[in-house]
């Protein structure tokens, strides 16, 4: 499997409502963290996750998470760009 695209090298702070939700694992979508069909072609596939209640959450953008579609910090370990 290739990897995916770093969309970016930080988190997605935001509220969420309750329901359910399609985390882009590609990295390609310009929906970020969400996914609009841009892996169509590739080996990805979206990530189904649901929110049972409001709740603020970090998801992960750089696509490196061992916990997805949630940050885990991952991205501080990813080389700096000079």
């Amino acid at each position: 499997m290739s990897d995916a695209k770093i969309a970016d090298t930080k988190p997605v702070v935001m509220e969420l409502e309750p329901g359910d939700y399609w985390y882009c694992t590609c990295g390609q979508s310009d929906n970020q963290p969400f996914c609009n069909g841009a892996h169509k072609g590739t080996e990805f596939t979206p990530m189904k996750f649901t929110i049972e209640a409001q709740k603020k959450v970090a998801l992960c953008a750089c696509k490196q998470t061992g916990n997805a579609p949630f940050c885990d910090g991952s991205h501080v370990d990813l080389p700096k760009a000079e």
